[in-house]
């Protein structure tokens, strides 16, 4: 009879823990960086062509890119580095061996990549301060906000991870599910200024959510992100029992 419990799954994360300790700063480096040059390119350089946002256009901008940092942390974990450790490392083949069961590990997988998403959300944080993103003490909101983000984007990215018999599948993930959402979710403009069919789609977008709940709390109006983080941590209960379900009965075959 298979578990679930959050002690296993708890174990599983710490060993990832344990390996990002040794490699932390090339983690890091690896994809958050994309959304700091985003922040100084467009924040400076295409700010002065920009009309019609109230504010400067940096600070509209970097509530996006800072869900967008905590999307790629979260989802590069999920795709590419779950991926590796199920099918060619044999990672999760290994823990098994010891008293965690495969739903226990992608549990852990997804508080993993949560943590992840926290991280590099964190580091884009740091790097934002001194452009002036920040006007008041609620904007510290968005670092335990991440959390939301991260387990969104953890959860539905190795629910797809977990679907796919081929590494180079996750290729069509970025390109047709993160890029799509990187470019109509209200990161770059205004999210109403989106035709309406498209409007409609991309609020089905979590990073969508995700923007308009980090913008809310980084211009000090912590009440008008309560419906988008209801949004996000709704999204994420209603998917969290799908991974565990998939990866046990894809290792059990």
């Amino acid at each position: 009879m298979t578990t679930l419990t959050l002690t296993g799954a708890t174990r599983y994360w710490n060993r990832n823990v344990q390996v990002f300790r040794r490699v932390w700063l090339l983690g890091i480096m690896a994809w958050f960086v994309e959304p700091v040059l985003y922040l100084v390119a467009m924040g400076t350089g295409l700010a002065r062509y920009v009309e019609g946002i109230s504010g400067s256009y940096i600070g509209f901008i970097a509530p996006g890119l800072l869900a967008v940092a905590g999307m790629y942390g979260a989802t590069f974990e999920v795709t590419w580095n779950a991926f590796f450790k199920m099918a060619r490392e044999h990672v999760y083949d290994a823990v098994t061996s010891a008293p965690i069961s495969m739903q226990e590990v992608a549990l852990g997988e997804i508080l993993w990549g949560t943590t992840r998403a926290t991280i590099y959300g964190s580091a884009f944080s740091v790097v934002a301060i001194p452009f002036g993103v920040y006007h008041d003490l609620w904007g510290l909101l968005t670092l335990p906000a991440l959390v939301l983000v991260g387990g969104v984007f953890a959860v539905i990215g190795l629910i797809y991870t977990y679907l796919i018999k081929r590494v180079e599948y996750i290729a069509y993930y970025w390109t047709m599910i993160i890029t799509p959402m990187f470019l109509f979710s209200g990161v770059f403009f205004p999210f109403e200024r989106l035709p309406g069919w498209l409007h409609t789609v991309a609020w089905f977008m979590p990073l969508h959510h995700a923007t308009e709940m980090m913008r809310a709390l980084m211009s000090g109006s912590p009440g008008a992100a309560a419906g988008p983080a209801l949004w996000l941590l709704a999204a994420t209960l209603l998917l969290v029992a799908i991974p565990p379900l998939i990866l046990h009965r894809r290792m059990a075959r």
